[in-house]
């Protein structure tokens, strides 16, 4: 697989932007040579009435977006997308991080065993979870919201079905050998 087609394979499943540095870190080349294949990714997609996605760049940071002259196609598509029903795989999602909040992206996808960035993005967008960054893990962490919490009529999660059960098993599916111990005493 050539350099480029990786650059494009990264920034298009990336919900921020990347850097050089974080790209040449993922890709395993030289950051010359991400920086030589940026430089030919710009003029790729630097036509905005021929691309549907462009490639913007602000200072070391790249990102693909939408094509402004489609926003309105996108806002109507977005807006049938959030006002419909829960997929089965959101709701999956919702009730991992509902029991198990705050949790990461990858510990999500660890327990799920695929990428969840658009149902995290379609959670978001719903107001059913919250994201911030934890300083501690040096990541992004997602909860309920409140949203979720009185839609459900429920004060905390802790009054969710199961709660102090299904909040306590690790990732593998086996419970927590503390919270096991502890409510036998």
């Amino acid at each position: 697989m050539n350099l480029i087609s990786k650059i494009e394979s990264l920034l298009f499943v990336s919900h921020k932007p990347l850097s050089i540095k974080k790209i040449a870190l993922h890709t395993a080349a030289s950051p010359k040579d991400v920086e030589e294949c940026m430089h030919m990714l710009m003029e790729k997609y630097r036509d905005a009435e021929d691309n549907g996605i462009l490639l913007v760049r602000n200072a070391d940071q790249f990102q693909f977006i939408s094509n402004p002259r489609n926003a309105e196609m996108m806002q109507e598509y977005l807006k049938e997308d959030i006002s419909g029903e829960l997929t089965r795989p959101a709701v999956e999602t919702l009730s991992i991080i509902a029991y198990r909040g705050p949790i990461s992206k990858s510990e999500i996808e660890q327990i799920r065993g695929i990428n969840c960035s658009l149902i995290l993005r379609n959670l978001l967008i719903r107001g059913l979870v919250d994201a911030k960054e934890d300083a501690t893990r040096m990541e992004k962490v997602y909860n309920v919201s409140f949203d979720f919490l009185r839609h459900l009529g429920l004060q905390s999660t802790s009054e969710l079905a199961d709660f102090e059960r299904l909040s306590a098993l690790d990732l593998s599916g086996q419970e927590d050998v503390q919270s096991t111990h502890a409510s036998s005493i």
